[in-house]
């Protein structure tokens, strides 16, 4: 098969298209053949080399994928089988997606939401696991409450303004242009705020009245963690799931003692595959019917050629973005 390996870590070039053998699914998995992966930022962070897949995973870059079954092996447990061959699928994968073909878990596959085409369909899991495990599971959004999702434009922040608009919540964004800022209000945000040209904390504030959020999503860190948890409202919670800033931070406790927050967040990608099994059939019960009505949908930003994976980490880094980038392997 055809896929794209990191062959120097570093720079997008260190990218190569090689023929490697096809990989053989393993009790418990299925082989899916490959029509669309996503492209995410720990994608880049692996070909930087700050990033190693976890154990046993495959070294190729591509944690999500969709496309078509086309093996199915026996479950460890000797359970029966939910996917068949030719069942049309998206899953999340901890390595191995930018790939003709792909082994993922199969309680880590999902169904195709009708309608959607395969490039739609791969630019759903990693975003939407990660959302949904990191606001609603681990930060409880409820509907009637208040998000503050910063980084609005990104694939998890697109996520994160739809799911939450669509569980009750209002939700405001930070982002880095007027069209970025532009694109989060078209897709549900209450405020947006360029962070580039004004005080977003202070918009916040006056935004709530100085009640504060109850919930943060951040994916920044370093310098943004002590004005998040200002801005959190008594029994607040702060999601951290990524630092482009810094992972090292200054905070008050005492802050967090008086006013009873919560400060949480997750990696996925090591997580067991039953714990990622268990996101899969929340997101098929409470957010596959959203998608299907295209109450939210992926924000899709720029396809490539599995052959231009290069060009697609420069645009991931350049930031021009909004919602996700996607690789075209079949």
């Amino acid at each position: 098969m055809r896929a794209v390996e990191i062959g120097t870590p570093g720079p997008a070039d260190g990218l190569r298209l090689v023929d490697r053998p096809r990989p053989v699914a393993a009790p418990g998995e299925v082989l899916i053949a490959v029509a669309a992966a996503g492209v995410n930022r720990p994608d880049v962070l692996q070909r930087l080399g700050k990033y190693a897949p976890p154990p046993g995973a495959s070294d190729l870059p591509g944690l999500e994928v969709a496309g078509t079954i086309v093996a199915v092996a026996p479950a460890a447990d000797g359970a029966p089988a939910r996917w068949q061959e030719g069942d049309a699928v998206c899953a999340l994968v901890a390595g191995g997606g930018y790939a003709e073909f792909s082994v993922a878990p199969a309680v880590q596959c999902l169904p195709v939401p009708a309608g959607y085409s395969m490039v739609e369909a791969a630019a759903i899991p990693e975003t939407y696991f990660t959302v949904w495990t990191n606001v609603f599971e681990r930060g409880r959004l409820q509907s009637g409450e208040t998000l503050l999702v910063h980084g609005g434009s990104s694939g998890i922040g697109t996520t994160a303004i739809q799911l939450g608009r669509a569980f009750g919540a209002t939700v405001f964004v930070t982002a880095g242009s007027s069209e970025k800022c532009a694109a989060c209000l078209a897709l549900g945000a209450s405020l947006a705020i360029n962070y580039r040209e004004d005080d977003w904390a202070a918009a916040i504030t006056a935004a709530t009245g100085g009640h504060g959020v109850d919930v943060v999503l951040d994916m920044v860190g370093g310098d943004y963690v002590a004005k998040n948890l200002d801005l959190l409202a008594t029994e607040g919670r702060l999601v951290q799931i990524a630092f482009l800033a810094s992972s090292k931070a200054t905070i008050d406790l005492m802050q967090v003692m008086r006013r009873r927050l919560t400060i949480t967040g997750s990696t996925l990608r090591p997580r067991l595959a039953a714990e990622k099994g268990a996101i899969a059939r929340e997101l098929e019960r409470q957010v596959w019917p959203l998608l299907v009505a295209r109450t939210v949908a992926p924000v899709v930003h720029a396809t490539f050629p599995l052959a231009q994976a290069a060009d697609a980490h420069r645009m991931m880094e350049s930031s021009r973005h909004i919602g996700k980038i996607v690789l075209e392997v079949a």
